[in-house]
């Protein structure tokens, strides 16, 4: 069984208008963590205190990171094909898609499988499925919420739980049986290409 968790940080709720400020992502192979790539973003603008109150994230924390255009062709390598999963992935790839776009970056190949919603299915009668509740509730060893590489570990150990609970012998079922888990289509990230630039002529 092989699969990265993913999750961000942001500086709001808005892809394409708010930044990401954090990428966690953590490969995990026979239910293990095998490798894993964590880096803070400088957004290039200031962060906001309510996103800062969430996260811990501030603006001293950012001060020569990377830029989000210096991290993203290495996201993409590292997730390559794998199957990928993040809480709530819907928030999570529309805010990475609006920056792979933006800079016309190739994106990960695999399907994304949004654990939010396969634990409403596998793990059906909580009060919700906020990502430290069902942490909480299976008994997985925390410590502290909203940081995206341990949101990624996080998530990834609530995978293979579910996994186990659906599957004999925690044999990860065929894609297209997880993805009808999460009661919605099959979500992946676009086909990007570079578009060609257009030379530009000056008037004699």
């Amino acid at each position: 069984m092989r699969f990265i968790a993913f999750d961000l940080e942001t500086t709001g709720t808005v892809p394409g208008v708010d930044h990401i400020v954090e990428i966690g992502a953590i490969r995990f192979v026979n239910g293990l963590p095998d490798a894993i790539f964590a880096t803070l973003i400088n957004p290039g603008v200031p962060m906001p205190e309510a996103a800062s109150a969430v996260n811990g994230i501030t603006d001293a924390m950012l001060v020569g990171k990377p830029k989000v255009t210096e991290v993203l062709e290495p996201f993409v390598d590292f997730c390559g094909d794998d199957i990928m999963v993040a809480h709530n992935a819907p928030f999570d790839t529309q805010f990475l898609i609006a920056d792979f776009k933006r800079q016309e970056i190739a994106c990960p190949r695999g399907v994304v499988l949004d654990s939010c919603s396969m634990a409403r299915k596998v793990l059906p009668g909580l009060a919700n499925y906020k990502l430290g509740t069902l942490v909480q509730h299976l008994g997985i060893e925390s410590d502290g919420f909203h940081r995206a590489e341990a949101d990624a570990n996080y998530c990834g150990q609530l995978f293979i739980k579910m996994i186990n609970r659906i599957s004999a012998g925690g044999v990860m079922p065929p894609i297209p049986n997880l993805v009808a888990l999460t009661g919605k289509p099959e979500l992946r990230f676009p086909t990007i290409e570079k578009k060609p630039k257009q030379l530009g002529f000056l008037d004699l």
